[in-house]
């Protein structure tokens, strides 16, 4: 079964009031299975837009990740990050690949 990833792209306008996010999340991800491959970190922008921030979490499948993102422990913790004026986000859930590789 193929894993599930959140990829996220995130503008932190007011940093004290994101670490409620920060906080809360940790519950909902335990939970699910996810696990961050990706949490800030240096990065190039060679194509399309960006943002400061960005984000990959691993889930054990597609469903898990889906799950994780209606989950009543998630939501809780989003209430604290969707106010513009603490950030903004790109999000996206998506299916890993596990078809054959390249040579």
């Amino acid at each position: 079964m193929p894993k599930g990833y959140w990829i996220a792209r995130v503008d932190v306008h007011d940093e004290a009031a994101y670490e409620g996010y920060r906080r809360g999340n940790a519950a909902a991800f335990a939970k699910y299975g996810g696990r961050f491959l990706v949490r800030g970190g240096r990065f190039e922008s060679v194509e399309g837009l960006s943002r400061a921030r960005n984000v990959v979490i691993e889930f054990p499948s597609y469903d898990a990740a889906v799950a994780c993102w209606n989950s009543p422990e998630y939501k809780e913790a989003l209430a604290h990050r969707t106010d513009p004026s603490v950030s903004v986000a790109d999000l996206i859930i998506i299916e890993g690949y596990e078809g054959p590789q390249p040579a």
